[in-house]
């Protein structure tokens, strides 16, 4: 049973449709990136995944249940959503905002605290108010966050937005890790082609239609990346493994 399922989903916010007729089925330890031109469905997607939309037609099974059907502790339990805005300027220290994943219990579980922040390379920074640290930083406490509430599947949009490229690829290491070590779902949408080839997966949608489902070497390719955005894009490969794209060359 996979633990997330997308099941002819169609949604629109005004008359014209959004998206139409999606599935998509996600397994456990698969670490997956969602890519698209702005305003493909990225976000609408994501939000429709984690309960927080209901679409007009279709549904979406969490763990072989209509999503639905959890009541929102419950769902909370089994998967987590982070949004692509933050606010940096709450006046929490770091602890305090770990500890809201503990939100979605009522006795809380043995999770330990101390552990989810060494995960996240912020052992030191515990004790810091979050208008004190770096955007990767805050990225990173948030993710520690969905850590202490235990879910399977975080659902991650645009996490390393406006991060410096060092924070970016730590952000990725530490998804990836965390992904093998405890055999969760990982999907959080990107922005940078060159990033997306450290997937497992990569989903590729433009106007709410997926152009693109599979490994990154069979989605990004030159001509599906011309008709998803419109421009000259050029995938270079090397013998080494390694990957290069090039825009409006």
């Amino acid at each position: 049973m996979n633990p997330l399922e997308m099941c002819k989903v169609s949604f629109s916010y005004t008359s014209e449709p959004l998206m139409e007729n999606i599935s998509l089925s996600f397994s456990n330890g698969e670490f997956t990136c969602l890519m698209g031109p702005n305003a493909s469905g990225k976000s609408t997607l994501l939000k429709i995944s984690a309960g927080m939309i209901k679409p007009q037609s279709g549904k979406v099974m969490l763990w072989g249940l209509d999503i639905n059907q959890y009541k929102g502790k419950d769902r909370a339990k089994l998967i987590s959503y982070l949004p692509q805005m933050l606010d940096i300027h709450m006046p929490f220290k770091v602890l305090d905002i770990v500890k809201m994943g503990f939100y979605p219990y009522d006795i809380p579980p043995e999770i330990d605290i101390n552990k989810a922040l060494e995960t996240v390379g912020l052992s030191d920074k515990k004790d810091a108010y979050l208008s004190q640290l770096s955007g990767g930083e805050v990225r990173r406490v948030f993710i520690a966050m969905t850590l202490i509430q235990g879910a399977g599947i975080l659902l991650l949009d645009e996490p390393l937005a406006n991060l410096d490229i060092k924070y970016q690829i730590e952000i990725i290491r530490l998804l990836r890790e965390i992904v093998k070590k405890r055999d969760i779902t990982v999907l959080m949408a990107i922005h940078d082609l060159n990033l997306a080839f450290q997937f497992d997966r990569v989903i590729l949608i433009k106007d709410g239609q997926i152009l693109g489902n599979g490994e990154p070497n069979n989605v990004l390719t030159d001509e599906t990346l011309r008709g998803a955005f419109d421009i000259d894009i050029k995938v270079s490969r090397f013998d080494n493994g390694k990957v290069s794209v090039r825009y409006g060359f």
